[in-house]
């Protein structure tokens, strides 16, 4: 290796080092630390733009009925979770959110929600939600990974495993290329993995806590959340040893659920 790339490498390590130190945040609620390598403005322009490019292909569901419920369930944990934002001196972040909320038409049991409050429900998993608590199980748990910045993380988790290559380099420089690249990647819109996106299992466990505080907040029995995911788990086609997925699998996840239930119901007021 030449000295001068050496030296390139070396500098770049530094600077992600550097950026490690400066661009970490907390989870709201979990407290966990984030690496953030990318800003709220350049994931939202990105998630902005694919979720634009999604709709435009996707058909919204014509049942009155069914589309109503989505968006009052949507709503009123979004209210719920801005409300508690402001209340922990977090206001600041609302500026990030720009909710919608659609239905549309598409048999697959399926939901997901892209950074800034884009929230899709795919029809075919109303048979599986029953409930407007059961739609509060799912809403919720898209909701809270954008509200944790799963995506943001993700990203930013590809953008230093790229360093030493084009990467970081696109990044610091503002080129969008790379990061719209990363990006595909990380929304993957339409990906059949459950009712979410393909995070990491600690992501999704941490999803599963924010949602059903989040439901709680917003009026919504969070216990009904066990037996939907027992009802998801009827629905699986074939079995994916855990290991081989991002997903936790079903009776670990509803295992999980039933452990952190009692910390859901103390934010919960029928």
């Amino acid at each position: 290796m030449k000295a001068r790339t050496k030296i390139g490498l070396f500098l770049s390590l530094s600077i992600l080092i550097g950026t490690a130190f400066t661009g970490c945040s907390s989870v709201l609620l979990t407290g966990r630390k984030q690496l953030m390598l990318v800003s709220d403005q350049q994931v939202l322009a990105l998630s902005d733009s694919s979720y634009q490019a999604y709709m435009a292909t996707a058909t919204v569901s014509r049942k009155t009925t069914q589309n109503a419920l989505v968006a009052r369930v949507g709503q009123n944990i979004a209210r719920a979770v801005e409300s508690y934002l402001t209340q922990q001196g977090q206001s600041e972040e609302l500026k990030n959110y720009a909710w919608e909320f659609k239905l549309v038409v598409d048999t697959a049991v399926n939901a997901f929600c892209m950074p800034g409050g884009k929230i899709v429900v795919y029809e075919g998993i109303l048979p599986v939600t029953q409930t407007e608590a059961g739609l509060a199980v799912v809403i919720g748990h898209e909701v809270a990974h954008a509200v944790a910045k799963h995506s943001n993380e993700r990203m930013s988790q590809q953008m230093a495993a790229g360093v030493g290559a084009s990467a970081l380099d696109a990044l610091l420089s503002g080129s969008s290329t790379t990061t719209r690249n990363i990006a595909q990647t990380v929304f993957g819109l339409g990906a059949q993995y459950g009712v979410t996106l393909p995070y990491s299992r600690k992501q999704e466990y941490e999803a599963d806590r924010l949602g059903l505080i989040f439901m709680a907040m917003a009026g919504y029995d969070p216990s009904v959340a066990v037996p939907f995911w027992q009802r998801m788990s009827s629905q699986s086609n074939s079995f994916v040893p855990e290991f081989l997925s991002t997903h936790p699998s079903d009776s670990k996840r509803i295992a999980n659920l039933q452990a952190i239930l009692p910390e859901a119901l103390g934010f919960y007021k029928k």
